[in-house]
Parts: C-alpha cells; structure tokens; sequence
C-alpha cells in the first residue's frame, strides 16, 4: 500500500501570519515556515502572537526540518521561540537564512540549528521527502514556491508570489517549471496564497515604484526626504538609493533592522550602493536638506521603531521639521492602520508633508491578484486545491476561483487553523484537528492567556475597584475598613458619597455571609459591590475584596 501523506496547519489559515504548517509521510515531518503574527487592537499588552507548539513539541523526535519560502517574519519570525523546545536544521535561500539568523543569533539558539541553503530549481531530499525549490517574485528576494514529490502525487505550495514581468532583479516566478511538472507527473495538490484572492485584475510591478518616487524626491527640492519601509524590502531600498543618488542625495539609515538587512544584501551582491557609500546616521550633520536622504524603519507604526519616535519628538538622531517630506513606502498590515495613522498625525503636527501608499502608488503589493492566481491555477491544473495564506474571506473568494477554472468543487479544501487533511489513494480529505490557538508573548512566552487577555480588556474598558477590610474571624463582625480604592472607574475626590454609599454595601454583603471561611467572605464582599455598581453606574469594572482576618 502507497504511504499516505498528512499536513497539519498550524497557522496562518484564517489570520494574516503566524504561517505554520507540518507534512508528514513515513512517520516523519517537516515544516513548511514558521511565522508569527503582530497583535491586534484587541489584545493590550501583547507583543507578538505566535502559532501553539503543542502539537509540534509531542512530536519533536519526528521533525526532520523546517522550509522557509521567504524571510518575511509572518513566515520565519516564530523558529527564535520554536528553537527553545525543538532542535532542527532549517533550509531557505541565502538571503532567507540571513534574514532569519539575525532573530534566532539574538535569542542565542544558533547551536540548536543548522542552516542549510537550496538553490533556485534544486531537489533535495529532506527526510523521506523529495522537495523541489521554485522560484518565485514577492516583495523579498529569493522566495520559493515548494513542489512536494511524494508516493502521494506532487504537492506544490505556492510560497508568497505575484507575476512580475518586470521584476528589480530579473528573477521572474518559474511558471515554466510547474507547468513542466504539471505535464511530468500532474499536481496532486495545490496549497496556494489568497491574500489578494479579493482583488480584481493583476498586481503591480515593483519597478513602476520607481518613477513615482523620482517624482516625488524631484518635488521636494530643498527639501530633507525621509523613507520608511520594510528593512527587508531589499528592491525598494534599492530603488531608493538609485533615485537618492540620482537626485544628488547622500543616503543614510536609521534603525538598527534597516542597517543589518542593508549589510547582509550588500555582501550577497543582492543590493548595489554605487554613487557613494551609505552615512552613518550619526554623520548627517552639516549636510543641507536637500542633498540627504534617509532609509528609516518603522512604517507599520511601531511604538519603538524610528520612525514612531520622530513623531512623537523622541528620536535620538533626527528632530523632524516643516523642511522635511516623510514617504510611508508601504501599506498597513491588516491591524496596524490605527498605529501607522496616529505616526502621519504625529509626523503632521510636527510641520512635515507626509506622502503615503493613500495619495500616491509608492508602495506595490507582492502577492498576486485575481488573474495571477487564475494563471497559476490554469497552469498547475491541480486535481485537489487547498487555499492558504490569509483570512477566512480570502479563502473563500480564492476557492471560487479554483472552480472558476476548473477545479471539481468537491476537491476544494477551505481548512482552518489546526485542521489535519490526509492525501491517499482516496483523495484530499479533512481527518482530525490539533490544538492550533494563539500564543501570546508579552516579554516571555506564555505569559499571557486568554484569562489575562480578557482581565486587560475589563482594565482598560471599565477599570478596577480594591476593597480592603479586616474582618473578626470569630464574630464576623468588620473592625476595620472597608477602604475603597478605585482605579478608571470614578474619581474618587469628585464621588465621596458614592463611595460612602459602596463601604455601606460591602459591609452588609460581609454581615449576610454569616461565615468564617475568607474566601466565602471575598465572594460576599464582591457580589454586594458588583451589585451596587452596575446599579449606580451601568458599568462592570474588576472588582477585588482583600479581606484580612482578625
């Protein structure tokens, strides 16, 4: 009997990041990326969200390795925390492997890895699995799709791409190939990205950046220019410095991301400077505005990043002024709109124009939309067809389109995280599910659960109220207290009566619970509060009675 195939999704389907997923064939795995995903509005206090290892760490002893289609971090940002538990080798591209040695150097886990480069068009063998790396274009250089070779038929995974015909680098996506493996063995399996499945017509080269940057580095005449894009957008940075250099700009850095991806592609031969070296941030001074250039971190609006704390007044290194043209080279991740908009108000009230994906094409996305996908799907001919990579709607709309061109409907797969699907002789079909929720990392790795989520919520939005009282263990009787304290839900100087009015509660609730047991006492003290203030007040702060025995 042919050995079946299992791939476990760990991540990323039905949320933008955290991409994570697991094959298994012969009772071993690999994983295909190991991303993360960045907090949203909804979760105070949290850094980062990663995928849950739960499933990953009972089956440590079968991972062979892990696949990184790129180095953007929603696909490598979470191995710096997986590493701490599991011990794997991890295969990428050059750059990709720079990209993610940089976070996993820094967490100190480079001895519990190997990391072993693949070429663009090489078959290697990784544990039982025949991998096959494609080349793709995506917004960071030397991504790949992943064409799986099993007993099973071929699994391709698409990676991140887009159709560029006029890609920075001349490396173009390799529709040849799949379509050489389509007419060799037939594409079993398509996982493919949908996080433009919504989106009509074709996406944009990358090169069409340029000459609109050109027109604006020309309107700004006199004036300092300050770029903010991703530090691993490699072909936007360099068209920057061409344009800056062009323009008769020195160029400088600021953010420690942008300086160590900007040295990591200048010694692959990824990133040309030419027309004089890079400034030191700390050397710009005495240059006119007009002949500077700045390539800064920060356009997602995040709180440390430089970019946040030249709006805010609070950058080390540059003051911003109303000579200054800010030019946000991106576009807000689906969460950060709020964040990357209070960084424009910001860098506004402090007299800078500021230039942003919204009033002119200076950014270009790097996944394809409705016609590429349409091609890929037309040229993979896949039997079976699974989207990934994005949320639920994505999905759904990127589903429609793999019917639209032929795919049986009841071969389309719209999974989620923690599904399992197995491939055999019988087909693609859902067989079970792994724990697959999120993972909060606030300082440490679970530090946070959906508890303290939840708790933050209630401070945030209702506040807190601490009630303290001595209480007669023998006669139940209150000797001391209740002290009311209270935090974000009234001023307590503008409210005496009401807070006289709650110690009265308090001390009744204590008198009707008629015990000796402290924490029969707390539920009292507590229910009698909570009572008088969604009474009073309409609201549900947190409420918590210390009592002390006496």
């Amino acid at each position: 009997m042919t050995s079946s195939v299992r791939i476990t999704f760990l991540g990323g389907l039905g949320e933008i990041g955290r991409n994570c997923a697991a094959l298994e064939l012969d009772g071993r795995v690999v994983l295909l990326d190991c991303g993360l995903m960045f907090p949203e509005a909804d979760m105070p206090g949290v850094d980062l969200v990663l995928p849950d290892f739960t499933w990953l760490r009972e089956h440590a002893d079968r991972v062979d390795g892990c696949i990184l289609t790129h180095g953007h971090e929603d696909h490598a940002g979470a191995l710096s925390f997986l590493l701490r538990e599991l011990s794997f080798p991890i295969y990428g591209s050059k750059l990709t492997l720079g990209l993610a040695r940089n976070r996993i150097e820094e967490a100190g886990l480079l001895g519990r890895t190997e990391l072993i480069e693949v070429q663009d068009g090489e078959r290697r063998r990784i544990g039982p699995f025949d991998c096959e790396f494609i080349p793709v274009t995506h917004s960071v250089p030397n991504g790949f799709a992943t064409a799986f070779h099993t007993p099973q038929g071929t699994i391709l995974h698409s990676g991140d791409w887009k159709l560029d015909l006029n890609p920075i680098d001349g490396r173009f996506t390799d529709l040849g190939r799949i379509g050489a493996i389509e007419v060799e063995s037939g594409i079993r399996l398509l996982l493919a990205d949908s996080t433009n499945a919504e989106e009509k017509g074709h996406t944009t080269s990358e090169s069409s950046v340029g000459p609109v940057l050109l027109k604006l580095f020309r309107e700004a005449k006199g004036r300092r220019i300050i770029t903010a894009c991703f530090a691993s957008h490699i072909h936007r940075i360099q068209q920057i410095i061409d344009i800056a250099h062009e323009d008769g700009r020195r160029v400088a850095t600021l953010g420690l991301s942008m300086k160590k991806n900007i040295r990591l592609a200048r010694d692959l031969g990824l990133l040309k400077v030419g027309g004089g070296e890079l400034l030191d941030i700390a050397d710009i001074g005495g240059i006119p505005d007009g002949e500077l250039c700045i390539i800064s971190t920060g356009s997602q609006g995040e709180p440390m990043s430089a970019l946040s704390r030249m709006a805010s007044g609070d950058n080390k290194w540059l003051s911003i002024t109303g000579n200054d043209t800010v030019i946000l080279s991106s576009h807000p991740i689906p969460g950060n709109e709020t964040s990357v908009g209070k960084v424009i108000d910001g860098l506004h009230r402090l007299g800078a124009d500021v230039i942003h994906s919204g009033m002119a094409q200076v950014h270009v996305s790097g996944h394809a939309k409705q016609e590429e996908l349409k091609t890929l799907l037309s040229v993979a001919r896949p039997e079976h067809f699974i989207p990934v990579h994005g949320e639920y709607r994505h999905l759904v709309h990127h589903a429609r389109l793999g019917v639209q061109m032929g795919v049986p409907e009841e071969n389309i797969t719209i999974c989620l995280d923690g599904d399992q699907v197995l491939v055999d002789e019988e087909g693609v079909r859902l067989v079970g599910e792994v724990p697959a929720g999120f993972l909060y990392v606030d300082g440490v790795v679970g530090d946070v659960n959906h508890g303290v989520l939840r708790d933050r919520r209630v401070l945030a939005e209702e506040g807190v109220i601490v009630v303290v009282v001595t209480v007669d263990m023998k006669s139940g009787e209150v000797i001391a207290g209740p002290e009311i304290i209270t935090r974000g839900w009234i001023h307590a100087a503008e409210a005496e009566d009401l807070l006289e009015d709650a110690r009265r509660r308090v001390v009744s609730g204590i008198e009707d619970a008629d015990t000796s047991d402290v924490e029969a006492i707390k539920r009292h003290a507590r229910k009698a509060l909570a009572s008088f203030v969604s009474d009073r007040t309409k609201r549900r702060p947190m409420i918590v009675p210390v009592v002390m025995e006496a």
